[in-house]
């Protein structure tokens, strides 16, 4: 689950004859959540807002640090030949928390800004500033040096952590913000005035112990940047709450399926409760990777793998050489790796699940994991960077029976579909799909206006059509925002087409996207250029390099004379343009 985790509405029941389900979704939940299981629920006020929330949740994203230095010895990090045990972390969380603190003078609710790939230091930053009470800012690796700075000035940081190849990037960005800046594994010189992670780390004591600080459920904790249909980037504001909800919420959701599959809660606590090792493909920046699986790994003691970048064929290595338990990422990483070349020339046998979100999967994909990966469970998501990833799961018996859902909400989590006068609609109507419950966040930075919009008497707005079926089960019929999936990354029209906009010779022009086998969707974009202008397709896309992340420019353009159709309204009429051109 990404910032939005979506699947196809293809009708696949009457093709996976299964028994009926041994529980129904309400006689499960009302066994998981009785009195005195691990999933009891409480009833709390969350700013104005009453919502269920689980009894035995972590407080805090400190009190989830404090619970893993427990996990003792164990492998927490595993990164090429690296490796940190629980403890090593915890260590240098805790000297971190004091360097930052006592070096830069970080205080309650000051904004930290990771600029990094998936490697060790990330948690630890996370962990470290959380611990304190400071608020991390994830910023998107992919980013240009002008959306990085935009992030680190949206948000107010007052420090930014930033791996060397993001350094770099922002060199000639830095000295004008004056935001104070520690660089991950340097690969050159240094930006002027920064501070190398080992140098600011220092010594780290084996029984070194966080400093002194008050940390409550419902203190702001991150800003994850999600784009917005205006073209600008929102920060979504997330609470510990948010992040300390998800290891139970997830486990909730497994135990569900196994569950109503006919397995006992026992059988189903035991299968669940074994040590995972999971390789992480997604990046420590998207909500999946951190609220839903780095949250995850710390709170059961599991291994985390990490990946620079997603590669199928280092993944198969990874699979074999670590005992990997869990794959997790999109769906399009999913298929790279069952369709390898070399995917029967490994040892999978540790396998045991592969989950995906983040963008549609083919229903298919879950016949081809029962096909090649046999006795594994699959599962697969919906989630929102407003939701802090996790709001429905659909996992083993229930996905095998149901690959065109994205499964039931869990428990502390309510889902309905309303028209767009906000009446509520009946089982298998079409509308918008709102949520409430602790995992939406508190709104969006600074953005009163926009968070006034969306989040409405403490329902969440998503923006996307569904329906529910008999069993609540949620089902994605489609995207009202004008939206592209690439591979799991979100990419915002408005966006792409207001840095368009920008080049002289461009009068008008519609982002659509163009379906791919592997990622999903691709960007594609329709131009009509100013009149007497020159303008190549390589041409817009080398002014676009400097404006957008690579993944956002268009991979093919289409030149077109005259005007885009338009609506009545002025809308530019995207249906009918992706009629034209892709047929």
């Amino acid at each position: 689950m990404t910032d939005r985790d979506t699947d196809t509405d293809t009708d696949t029941d009457t093709a996976n004859p299964l028994p009926t389900p041994a529980l129904t979704v309400a006689e499960v939940r009302e066994r998981l959540t009785a009195p005195g299981q691990i999933f009891e629920m409480d009833e709390v006020d969350v700013r104005g807002v009453r919502v269920r929330t689980w009894k035995h949740a972590p407080g805090s994203i400190r009190d989830m640090l404090e619970i893993s230095k427990f996990h003792g010895d164990k492998d927490f990090l595993i990164y090429e030949d690296e490796r940190v045990t629980f403890e090593r972390h915890y260590a240098i969380a805790a000297t971190l928390a004091h360097r930052l603190v006592e070096d830069f003078g970080v205080a309650k609710g000051d904004r930290i800004a990771l600029a990094m790939r998936n490697f060790p230091e990330w948690p630890a930053v996370f962990f470290a500033a959380t611990a304190i009470g400071a608020v991390v800012v994830p910023l998107n690796a992919w980013w240009t040096a002008q959306e990085l700075e935009f992030g680190l000035t949206d948000s107010g940081a007052r420090l930014v952590f930033a791996d060397g190849e993001r350094a770099d990037r922002l060199r000639e960005v830095l000295p004008r913000l004056g935001i104070a800046t520690v660089v991950v594994r340097p690969e050159g010189e240094l930006p002027e005035g920064a501070r190398t992670f080992t140098e600011v780390l220092g010594d780290v004591a084996t029984d070194a112990a966080l400093p002194p600080a008050e940390v409550h459920a419902d203190d702001d904790a991150t800003i994850f940047y999600t784009s917005g249909t205006t073209g600008k980037p929102k920060g979504a504001l997330g609470t510990h709450r948010n992040f300390c909800g998800n290891p139970l919420g997830l486990a909730y959701l497994t135990l569900s399926g196994a569950m109503r599959g006919g397995a006992s809660m026992e059988q189903a606590a035991g299968a669940i409760g074994e040590r995972r090792v999971t390789l992480l493909g997604v990046p420590l920046f998207h909500a999946t990777g951190c609220h839903a699986v780095l949250s995850t790994t710390v709170f059961s003691a599991g291994g985390l793998v990490l990946m620079y970048k997603w590669d199928a064929q280092r993944a198969l290595e990874l699979i074999q050489r670590e005992r990997i338990t869990l794959v997790s990422g999109v769906p399009t990483m999913a298929l790279q790796l069952l369709s390898h070349p070399d995917f029967d020339s490994y040892d999978l046998s540790s396998l045991t699940a592969v989950s995906y979100g983040g963008a549609p999967a083919p229903p298919m994909l879950a016949e081809r994991i029962k096909e090649v990966l046999p006795n594994r469970t699959p599962s697969n998501g919906y989630g929102l960077t407003e939701t802090s990833a996790t709001t429905t799961y659909n996992s083993g018996y229930d996905y095998v029976r149901k690959p065109e859902s994205v499964g039931p909400p869990m428990a502390v989590s309510d889902v309905k579909v309303v028209d767009p006068a906000g009446t509520e609609l009946p089982m298998g109507e079409v509308g918008e799909l709102l949520i409430k419950g602790p995992n939406v966040i508190m709104g969006y930075w600074n953005r009163p206006d926009a968070t006034a919009n969306t989040f409405v008497d403490g329902w969440l707005h998503t923006g996307d059509l569904a329906k529910l079926d008999d069993e609540g089960f949620v089902h994605i019929v489609d995207r009202a925002k004008d939206m592209v999936i690439r591979g799991g990354e979100n990419v915002y029209c408005a966006e792409v087409e207001g840095a368009m906009y920008e080049h002289p010779a461009v009068a008008d022009c519609a982002v659509i996207g163009i379906p791919h086998d592997v990622l999903g969707e691709e960007v594609g974009a329709v131009v009509c250029r100013a009149p007497g202008a020159s303008l190549t397709e390589d041409e817009l896309r080398d002014f676009l390099k400097t404006h957008l992340a690579p993944f956002k420019i268009p991979v093919r353009v289409w030149f077109r004379e005259g005007e885009l159709p338009r609506n009545p309204g002025g809308k530019i009429l995207k249906t009918r343009l992706r009629d034209e051109l892709l047929g």
